[in-house]
């Protein structure tokens, strides 16, 4: 009976560090100087069902907004067009595979695809949405962002599902 309860222990302990794999990120508003103001964090953990990620941000649009992996730890501003671009830095979408497709969290195309992130009529998102094909360890080294507008997770009728410009950005350490 001993051996079964240190057994017991031991396997009850080693699931327990795998649940403690996980990571903090500080979000910040996308500005033309760079990053801008603090608008709170994101959570992620490890699940057996992917990373869920859990947003404690606030000073945002009520409905629904754009949110991706993306593929450079840089949330600053990038020229495009003769334009500063607020979080162009951050790149495009995380696709190691190079699929070249925007096919949503549970699609084929980039991995850097998240469900939305629903933001309630005070402005706030709590709310944690699931990445069934991505881990924490996949985010090391990205960035987290959000974006005004939803996300069809189709590049038709627009490129890149429509979600609008990049509103806060956030480095994964």
């Amino acid at each position: 009976m001993k051996r079964f309860l240190i057994l017991f222990a031991g396997l009850w302990l080693v699931s327990s560090l795998a649940w403690a794999d996980g990571a903090t990120i500080s979000m910040f508003l996308a500005t033309d100087a760079g990053p801008g103001k603090a608008v709170g964090t994101i959570a992620v953990t490890d699940t057996p069902y992917g990373a869920l990620f859990t947003p404690d941000i606030d000073g945002f649009t009520p409905g629904l907004h754009g949110f991706h992996v993306h593929e450079n730890a840089d949330c600053g501003t990038k020229q495009k067009d003769g334009k500063m671009v607020p979080g162009l830095a951050a790149g495009g979408h995380f696709d190691p595979a190079g699929s070249g497709r925007h096919e949503g969290p549970y699609g084929n195309g980039h991995l850097g695809d998240l469900p939305p992130l629903y933001v309630d009529e005070n402005g706030a998102s709590s709310l944690p949405v699931l990445a069934p094909r991505l881990k924490v360890a996949d985010l090391k080294g990205r960035s987290l962002m959000i974006h005004a507008g939803g996300d069809n997770f189709s590049d038709h009728p627009e490129t890149l599902g429509g979600g609008g410009p990049r509103k806060a950005c956030g480095i994964v350490q």
